[in-house]
């Protein structure tokens, strides 16, 4: 694959707020054609290219396949956040950014185009932002229907998550649209087709999540991310990208 990708957890920390750190580069003199899968991630990108002056992106959850085209020395490093993220730390819904991204101003962060010259120095920046930011507590519901959410890998139903944590169903879909732009089922469906793809790129072509059946499973795949199974699992030359998924390679 021409394109170069690093990735690194967060300590624990953070671990609430961060899914990963994340780095992708095309150092060649060519555009390549790419669609990022949706993840369940709201990605703050800094990004400079040969093209583009530097810029601070944040992007809001991805329902769809994005079809972006890599352009001749674009280099990114982002931080993924997890929902809770959201209300806690940037403070800000991003519900009106769903499968967008738009130019970010915060003082908190100060990143600068230096700050694309070494991976490792930028997560740790990030990171110390992010504790300085994260003083209160946080709603134990939300805690631990984030927990929930992230452990199951999205298999429980809505009915489950509500009794688990305690709060209604109604509630739990009124708070992930105005905050997320989305309902719970449909984040749930995210996260199990992001722990799918892992299991698509090993070649396992059966369902391992809580599917139907292998033709529910061949159905919520393609809606996701345009494609059959079977296709996710060739990717001729490296076309699909999932972060969370090819952070673990």
């Amino acid at each position: 694959m021409s394109i170069t990708i690093r990735s690194a957890d967060p300590d624990h920390s953070i671990a609430h707020f961060v899914q990963s750190f994340w780095m992708l580069e095309n150092a060649s003199d060519k555009d390549i054609p790419s669609t990022v899968l949706p993840d369940g991630i709201v990605d703050l990108i800094l990004l400079r290219s040969g093209t583009e002056p530097f810029q601070t992106v944040l992007r809001g959850v991805d329902t769809q396949p994005s079809h972006v085209v890599l352009t001749p020395k674009v280099k990114m490093f982002a931080v993924g956040f997890k929902l809770l993220a959201i209300e806690y730390l940037l403070k800000i819904p991003v519900s009106g950014l769903l499968n967008e991204g738009e130019i970010y101003t915060d003082e908190l962060w100060q990143f600068g185009s230096n700050d694309l010259d070494d991976f490792e120095l930028f997560c740790r920046k990030a990171s110390e932002k992010i504790r300085s930011v994260v003083t209160g507590g946080i709603d134990e519901r939300k805690k631990k229907l984030f927990e929930l959410l992230y452990a199951s890998n999205g298999s429980l139903s809505v009915k489950e998550i509500s009794e688990k944590v305690y709060w209604s169903a109604r509630q739990i879909n009124r708070y992930f649209n105005q905050q997320f732009g989305i309902p719970l089922k449909s984040y749930c469906n995210i996260l199990r087709f992001r722990a799918s793809f892992d299991h698509i790129s090993q070649g396992k072509l059966f369902p391992e999540q809580n599917f139907f059946d292998q033709a529910h499973f061949i159905k919520e795949v393609k809606k996701l991310s345009g494609a059959l199974p079977k296709e996710l699992k060739q990717n001729k030359n490296g076309r699909f990208l999932q972060f969370t998924a090819l952070a673990k390679k």
